[in-house]
């Protein structure tokens, strides 16, 4: 119970904060090209995005005119391999991973300084196929995008607004 009461005590001045400066927390997220071959898959990466960014809450979705950073996205390729074989079904193999290439670009349009350009990211899942390859790839591919949007936030709330470094802490090129 004492330490409860000194766990509580020693939170009192401890607040969840955004870092993010509140003359760059209205984002724009324009829909992801897709060049993958799976269909849809940029306008599932942007939706996911959209929610991810919604749901963390450092930045407020806003439309292209009034943001005051936008979030450009290229879905370059999807690829799928199989990582469970099993004997005993026709089809044999039965566990798979699902992997997106992505590169994203981030834009502060109240400065007109690009953040990054291109930063390539990687997004991975598993799935377990029955008789239905096609339903699970689809199912898979929400997760793929799911994992891609936290990677893009992450780096969006690591982003050194003042200019001196890029979201990955190198020091940025003036």
């Amino acid at each position: 119970m004492a330490a409860l009461a000194a766990l509580c005590g020693c939170g009192a001045n401890y607040a969840w904060r955004s870092h993010v400066p509140a003359d760059r927390r209205l984002i724009s997220v324009p829909t992801f090209r897709n060049e993958s071959g799976l269909q849809e898959m940029g306008a599932a990466a942007t939706r996911q995005l959209l929610r991810e960014i919604q749901r963390e809450g450092s930045f407020t979705v806003a439309s292209p005119d009034e943001a005051q950073v936008e979030v450009q996205g290229v879905v370059k390729s999807v690829s799928a391999g199989s990582v469970a074989y099993n004997r005993r079904t026709l089809r044999r193999y039965t566990g798979f991973t699902m992997s997106c290439e992505a590169l994203v670009t981030v834009v502060d349009k109240a400065s007109g300084r690009v953040i990054f350009t291109d930063r390539p990211y990687t997004a991975e899942t598993t799935f377990a196929s029955g008789q239905d390859l096609t339903t699970a790839e689809r199912d898979a591919s929400g997760r793929l995008a799911d994992e891609l949007s936290r990677l893009v936030v992450d780096d969006l709330l690591r982003i050194d607004w003042t200019g001196d470094k890029d979201a990955k802490g190198k020091e940025n090129a003036k």
